[in-house]
C-alpha cells in the first residue's frame, strides 16, 4: 500500500434496498479521514450497471451526488478496472488496496459480490461469501441456528413452485402451527421489505402473494409480544460484542417505514434489561456470528418475550445499516468506539482477513 489506502466504496445495487445504501455511502464517505484513505467510488444502478468516477478529494454534500460517482463517470468493464488492475497487470491503472461494499439486500449482501472480489484476490470489508449467503436467506440462517441449539420462533417455509401447486396445505400447516397472527417474510431480503402481518386467511393469501413479488422463497413466522433487543459484533475469529440495545416502534411492527422515513422509532442505548439477559444476548449474538463464519461487523436482533423474559433470536445482518445515526455504529460508540475509530477497525480486519488467507494452499502454488 502506498502512504494512502485506496478505499473502493461500492454503494447503490439492484436490490429493493438501493436507496439505504446511499444513505450509508453518504454517511461512510463523510466520516472518512481523507489525510489518511483515498476514497474511489463505484456506483451500481437499479439496472445493474457500474459506474466509477475519479477519487475523492471530498466528501459528496447529498446523495443525489452519489449517483454520479464523481466528475468523470465512466461505464461498463472500465468502471470496474481499478479492481482488477492487479489482476490483469494494468500499470497504468493504480489498484484498490481494500473494498467497502456498501450493498444491502440481493446482489451484494448475499455473498455474490464476495465472491468476485474473492475471485479476484481483493481484501473486502465484512462477511465472507458463506457467512453473506447464510445471512441473507432467512431459511438457511434459521437452520444453521438450529443446528447451534439456539432458541427461535416457529416458522414454517416454502417456495413458489409449492405454493402455486398447494397453497391449501401451506394455509392449513400455517394456520395450526403458528396461528395468527404471523409475519410473512421473503426468505432474501433486509430492511423489512416485503414483510407483512397477516391476522386472517385472507391477510395471508395476500402477504404471501406480495412477498413472492421480491423472491421465489418465503418464510412464515409465529407472532410473539416481544421487546426488540439488537447488539453489533465486530471482529473476525475472536470477535467482540458491544452493549445491547432496543428498537421501540410505535407502528405495528418495526417494518420499513418505521426504520427509514417516519421517524417514529425510538432507540434506547443501552437497552433497559437485567444484566444477566444483557449478557445472555451478547453471548448468544457470539455464537451466531461464529455459526455463519461471520467476520468483520455483524448486527444481531433479538425478541424478549414479554410475558416470561425469554430470549429468541430473529437473524443476523451481515452489512447493517451504516450511518452515524445508526443502531450498529451507535451501539459501538456507547460501547467506546466512535465512528471513525470504527471505519480504521473495519478497514483493518479486511486487511488482516485477506492476509490470514493468503497461507492457504489453493493448490495453484509452483
Amino acid at each position: 500500500m502506498g502512504e494512502k489506502v485506496r478505499v473502493g466504496l461500492v454503494y447503490g445495487g439492484r436490490s429493493g434496498e438501493h436507496e439505504v445504501s446511499l444513505q450509508t455511502a453518504l454517511a461512510v464517505m463523510k466520516a472518512f479521514n481523507y489525510d489518511k484513505y483515498e476514497i474511489i467510488p463505484f456506483y451500481i444502478t437499479k439496472a445493474g450497471e457500474w459506474r466509477s468516477g475519479g477519487t475523492l478529494l471530498a466528501p459528496p454534500a447529498e446523495v443525489e451526488t452519489l449517483r454520479l460517482a464523481g466528475d468523470r463517470t465512466i461505464s461498463g468493464t472500465d468502471a470496474l478496472m481499478p479492481l482488477f488492475a492487479g489482476l490483469s497487470g494494468r500499470s497504468d491503472v493504480e489498484p484498490i488496496d481494500v473494498v467497502f461494499p456498501l450493498l444491502h439486500g440481493t446482489f451484494g449482501e448475499d455473498g455474490t459480490i464476495q465472491g468476485m472480489l474473492e475471485m479476484a484476490n481483493i481484501p473486502y470489508v465484512g462477511a465472507g461469501v458463506l457467512a453473506s449467503s447464510v445471512g441473507m436467506d432467512k431459511i438457511m440462517m434459521k437452520k444453521v441456528f438450529a443446528q447451534e441449539g439456539l432458541p427461535q420462533c416457529i416458522f414454517r417455509y416454502f417456495n413458489r413452485t409449492q405454493w402455486e401447486k398447494d397453497p391449501a396445505f401451506f394455509i392449513m400447516e400455517i394456520e395450526v402451527a403458528l396461528g395468527y397472527p404471523c409475519f410473512i417474510k421473503p426468505a432474501n431480503l433486509g430492511s423489512s421489505v416485503g414483510i407483512s402481518k397477516a391476522g386472517s386467511r385472507e391477510e395471508l393469501i395476500a402477504a404471501i402473494d406480495y412477498a413472492l413479488r421480491f423472491d421465489r422463497k418465503v418464510i412464515v413466522e409465529e407472532f410473539i409480544d416481544a421487546r426488540e433487543i439488537e447488539v453489533s459484533v465486530l471482529g473476525n475469529d475472536e470477535p467482540r460484542a458491544s452493549i445491547p440495545g432496543e428498537i421501540a416502534s410505535t407502528n405495528e411492527f418495526y417494518d420499513y417505514k418505521a426504520k427509514y422515513t417516519d421517524g417514529k422509532s425510538t432507540m434506547h442505548i443501552p437497552a433497559n434489561i437485567p444484566q444477566e439477559t444483557a449478557e445472555a444476548v451478547r453471548d448468544m449474538a457470539l455464537r451466531a456470528f461464529q455459526a455463519i463464519d461471520g467476520s468483520g461487523l455483524s448486527r444481531v436482533d433479538f425478541f424478549l418475550r414479554k410475558e416470561d423474559g425469554r430470549l429468541f433470536i430473529n437473524e443476523v445482518n451481515t452489512m447493517p445499516g451504516f450511518t452515524p445515526y445508526s443502531m450498529y455504529p451507535l451501539m459501538w460508540k456507547e460501547t467506546g468506539i466512535p465512528y471513525a475509530e470504527l471505519l480504521d477497525t473495519l478497514i483493518d480486519l479486511a486487511v488482516n482477513r485477506h492476509a490470514e488467507k493468503q497461507r492457504i494452499d489453493f493448490g495453484g502454488k509452483e
